[in-house]
């Protein structure tokens, strides 16, 4: 089913009709007896690239003696002070004996041993996807495109995040500010890239408040005059066209939000490094009021293949500085947003690529691996342990000491987040990513208990679980983005109808007549200054709404 090819109802009005304020508002009405006004929340993606060592990251301490002197005699992680390190000394119910790396313990009760402590981290064991591709590039895709190593099913042109925006936020596309903003490397995910919406992501780093994209400024221009329709020249033109609008658009959203926001901790609590700085970028931003929906940081430097710890028995090294960085700045992000109400509004979580060998190598590191843990975070999550230790004996010279049970799909995880938090409907979610190979939904195979129940999202308030009927378009408009002058073509209006141009807001800002008697009608806009408005068409009979990029 395509997107374009059907138009979503709410109880009384279609959603292409509803501007963002109205939104909150319509998803109340599917139940009334809860909350459903799920429009403010957010996901914060770490990703932690290179391919994190999840065995030196959390120690399975029940088979301590075999992991220390057979698999990793030199890069081992000594427990001197196992009563802090612990996950749980009582190792009760689904608690287990399991350490955490002393680098996430940041100080006193700080730190991912802190937030889990206060309920609000949860560990996934043993992340991954079936057939594990152990290159860098290859999985990365795999990871973004939503499928398992068997074959391209999901789709290999665009991500599975680009994927559920464009229909889990499709009433709002689109809209004046970026859906989602990515920080911390210069190249875009994969993940972002939607299969018919452009620009719904904005990579901002690098970039500064006065100018927030420089790769496309001025590539359009002046937009020709004729774009040529179903050819694949026209669709890279349109795509580079609106890329451009998008950004002139969104950094004028970005810098006001940067500048209206704040960070309600103390600067100083912020640690000082890239990492911290991202997530009190993104705090800013959020407070500032924009609505973007999901941000994605990064820290690289994962792939240890040397020097993960700087001597044998001494766990200072690059592992040990990474996962500090991550820790600190993951609990101060935390306490940031906890500081007001926002902090009920965003999950946080941590991916990578694949894990690594549960045998070290020759160099004081480790090689690529398969699996390993995933840590979500924030007050809407139920704190915890997902899964069971890691089973050492599987890591075999015949299998290349590989740790290869998958406990957790990674799909599994974004699903439950999408539906549970975000409340997206088992549609949206299987539009993002469907597991092909066991040809079942991850919305009906999710992560048990990951969502605090004051959070939870209650199936009778899925944003998206409403009625599809079948439309055909009552009229086109074009070029969009438009320069000075649209023009408006209808095969179901005829002879004079009326128009009428709003801003997001609601404000009319002009209304006028089209002669549909004629192949086509225009409305010279050049007076208009650059943003999002939205045109509504209508023959006193049916009525029919645009939303137009001004460039």
């Amino acid at each position: 089913m395509k997107r374009r090819e059907f138009i979503k109802l709410s109880a009384s009005a279609s959603a292409l009709g509803l501007f963002p304020s109205e939104v909150g508002a319509a998803l109340k009405l599917a139940n009334t007896s809860f909350d459903c006004d799920v429009s403010n929340r957010k996901l914060v993606l770490i990703e932690l690239k290179g391919g994190n060592d999840g065995l030196n990251t959390l120690i399975p301490y029940d088979n301590y003696g075999y992991y220390r002197d057979a698999l990793r005699p030199d890069i081992h992680i000594p427990i001197t002070n196992y009563s802090d390190l612990a996950v749980d000394i009582s190792k009760q119910g689904t608690n287990q004996d399991l350490v955490f790396n002393p680098a996430l313990l940041n100080g006193n009760n700080a730190g991912f041993k802190g937030l889990y402590q206060e309920g609000m981290l949860r560990m996934l064991q043993s992340v991954g996807y079936p057939s594990q591709n152990k290159s860098h590039f290859a999985s990365i895709d795999l990871w973004a495109t939503g499928n398992d190593g068997n074959g391209w099913q999901n789709g290999k042109t665009s991500g599975w995040m680009g994927r559920f925006m464009e229909e889990a936020y499709d009433s709002l596309l689109p809209s004046n500010y970026p859906v989602a903003i990515q920080l911390g490397s210069s190249n875009t995910w994969l993940g972002f890239h939607a299969e018919h919406e452009h620009g719904l992501a904005l990579n901002i780093e690098g970039q500064n408040s006065e100018n927030f994209y420089t790769v496309l400024s001025g590539l359009a221009g002046q937009p020709p005059a004729n774009i040529p329709q179903n050819t694949h020249y026209g669709e890279e033109l349109q795509h580079i066209i609106q890329t451009d609008a998008f950004a002139n658009i969104y950094a004028s959203s970005i810098e006001s939000s940067y500048n209206a926001g704040t960070n309600l901790n103390n600067a100083t609590d912020y640690p000082d490094s890239d990492l911290a700085n991202q997530l009190k970028t993104v705090a800013r931003l959020m407070r500032g009021g924009i609505e973007t929906k999901i941000y994605m940081v990064t820290i690289g430097g994962f792939d240890t293949h040397n020097i993960q710890n700087q001597a044998a028995g001494d766990i200072d090294g690059r592992h040990t500085s990474l996962l500090n960085e991550l820790s600190a700045a993951v609990d101060a992000f935390v306490a940031d947003i906890n500081s007001d109400s926002l902090g009920d509004d965003v999950v946080g979580l941590t991916f990578s690529e694949f894990g690594r060998k549960a045998k070290q190598n020759g160099n004081l590191g480790t090689d690529h691996g398969e699996i390993a843990p995933m840590f979500v975070f924030g007050k809407a999550v139920q704190g915890g342990i997902s899964g069971q230790n890691v089973d050492l004996s599987e890591a075999t010279s015949a299998n290349n000491w590989q740790l290869k049970t998958v406990q957790h799909d990674y799909r599994q995880v974004f699903a439950t987040l999408m539906q549970d938090f975000l409340g997206a409907a088992n549609s949206v979610v299987d539009n993002a990513f469907f597991d092909h190979s066991k040809q079942v939904s991850f919305a009906e195979n999710k992560v048990a208990d990951l969502i605090k129940s004051s959070h939870y999202v209650e199936p009778g308030c899925y944003a998206l679980n409403l009625p599809n009927i079948e439309s055909k378009s009552l009229f086109l408009a074009y070029p969009n983005p438009v320069p000075d002058q649209l023009f408006v073509t209808s095969d179901f209006f005829d002879g004079i109808v009326d128009y009428q141009l709003f801003l997001l807001n609601g404000q009319l800002l002009r209304r006028g007549t089209l002669d549909m008697d004629k192949s086509f009608d225009s409305i010279e806009l050049s007076s208009l200054p650059k943003g999002i408005f939205v045109i509504h068409v209508t023959n006193g009979v049916r009525t029919e709404s645009r939303k137009l990029i001004k460039a």
